[in-house]
């Protein structure tokens, strides 16, 4: 009790604070309490006295009830069919493991690569990057598919949490996480907040952040990090088994047990490869990237792979489409106040005559290093993406670059601790890692991503011609 006191009293505060305190020259009384409700509401979304999702009811509701909004502006974010988008991915993601077709796929990959124990944590990572390409849960990805699997294959060969972890465990543990994070980057459906973060590069800097560009931006980098990410942690956490011939035997094992592929698991092959298919080819016809995600769900409920009943009890879901319609809107509130085109005129101000490139490197690493305080991409992006956004562009900034390399940023930085993104506490919590060491490999890994994103990334986006 004595906790969540503390943390409503840093909620409110932080309101009343800003309440108090007079707007500075150039921003409205209202612009200053829409931030008001907007600050309050990040802190809430940090310190969490109640769940994420009641926190920004409770900011929506305040816009309204105060006037800073009216009832249509304050709902408005949950008509914007970016959320519809990720509601309907979440969807996708229930029907891949109910059909159990994410796990074959994982199977396949074991049997594929599965001779080393680098090899297995390729497997493995292999399935996320495939299943990443459409399903934005990071719940459902890691803690459904990916971490199950790679648990038991630990635990068959005698690696549990203690003194036989560095057998095979906490290198797979390591690896999968930060393969994951990679994988959250580079597409827009890595992870739940990355459309998200799409509108906030529109709102600021009236950038169209389509599945396309996203892909292909991240593309090199993202690749090239998928195959160096995990080497480096195999050096700096090398397992004592480096060789695992046993877990081919065990995905065979596991694929006769699961016998030939049933009906569900080949419709939901259809759909996958559907919706992918026609939001990479989006230039070729008129179908709209949220209308063909909501097309895969019909398709999934007129064929009885899902049921309404399924939908309905999809919490994970509704939680992130309650959430995130709020934040869009009180994002977008706070954007059309002026008050971050004055926050970027004002920042701008003090850096100076310093060359764009080094105001963008600079911010950048701030931006990078500060999630060390946030236990969420989506409440380090919401609190922090629109502002450094404005910022950079103040100072000069090509756009797309800008927009590009934050995003990116918002999902690498998760590498950094235990509680960095969803997955992480699934990762961490099975104790085959300690706290030290994950912070260790995460500040390294960190660093060799940050090489990879910040020199490949803006070549390649060179060689495309984006800046």
């Amino acid at each position: 009790m004595r906790a969540t006191s503390w943390k409503w009293a840093a909620v409110l505060g932080t309101a009343a604070l800003l309440v108090v305190i007079p707007p500075p020259d150039g921003v409205t009384p209202a612009a200053w309490h829409i931030l008001a409700v907007f600050a309050s509401t990040m802190v809430g979304l940090v310190l969490q006295p109640i769940p994420g999702g009641a926190i920004v009811f409770l900011g929506v509701c305040a816009v309204a009830v105060t006037g800073l909004a009216t009832m249509p502006q304050a709902l408005a974010g949950y008509g914007d069919p970016v959320v519809w988008l990720v509601l309907a991915a979440f969807f996708i993601s229930r029907a891949m493991i109910k059909t159990g077709l994410g796990r074959r796929i994982a199977l396949h990959f074991i049997r594929l690569l599965g001779s080393t124990s680098i090899g297995l944590g390729y497997a493995l990572a292999s399935t996320e990057l495939l299943l990443g390409t459409i399903i934005p849960s990071t719940g459902a990805r890691s803690g459904g598919i990916i971490f199950p699997i790679g648990k038991s294959l630990a635990e068959a060969y005698d690696s549990q949490p203690g003194v036989t972890a560095r057998r095979l465990g906490s290198f797979l543990m390591l690896m999968l996480y930060n393969s994951n994070v990679v994988v959250c980057a580079m597409f827009l459906t890595g992870q739940a907040s990355n459309p998200l973060i799409a509108g906030f590069a529109r709102e600021t800097a009236n950038v169209e952040l389509t599945y396309v560009t996203w892909m292909l931006g991240a593309i090199v980098p993202g690749l090239l990090a998928f195959l160096l990410v995990p080497q480096l942690i195999y050096r700096l956490h090398t397992p004592e088994i480096r060789r695992t011939p046993g877990a081919r035997d065990i995905a065979n094992r596991e694929l006769k047990a699961c016998g030939p592929m049933s009906g569900a698991e080949k419709i939901m092959s259809v759909v996958f490869a559907l919706v992918l298919i026609l939001w990479l080819t989006k230039a070729f016809h008129p179908i709209d990237y949220v209308a063909v995600a909501l097309l895969g769900v019909a398709v999934l409920l007129l064929s009885g792979v899902l049921t309404w009943e399924d939908l309905l009890t999809e919490r994970s879901a509704w939680d992130v489409f309650f959430w995130y319609g709020g934040l869009v809107q009180l994002a977008k509130l706070l954007s059309d106040s002026g008050i971050t085109k004055w926050f970027a005129g004002y920042t701008g101000g003090l850096m100076g005559d310093a060359p764009w490139w080094l105001a963008l490197i600079a911010l950048a690493l701030i931006y990078f290093y500060a999630h060390y305080g946030f236990a969420s991409i989506t409440a380090h992006a919401t609190a922090m993406y629109m502002p450094f956004v404005a910022v950079c562009l103040a100072a000069g900034a090509p756009p797309l670059f800008t927009v590009l390399i934050l995003a990116y940023l918002s999902n690498l930085s998760a590498s950094l601790t235990h509680y960095g993104t969803t997955p992480a506490p699934i990762y961490f919590g099975a104790g085959y890692t300690t706290q030290r060491e994950w912070w260790r490999v995460g500040v390294l890994v960190s660093l060799l991503n940050l090489l990879i994103w910040g020199l490949v990334g803006p070549l390649w986006w060179r060689i495309l011609g984006w800046w």
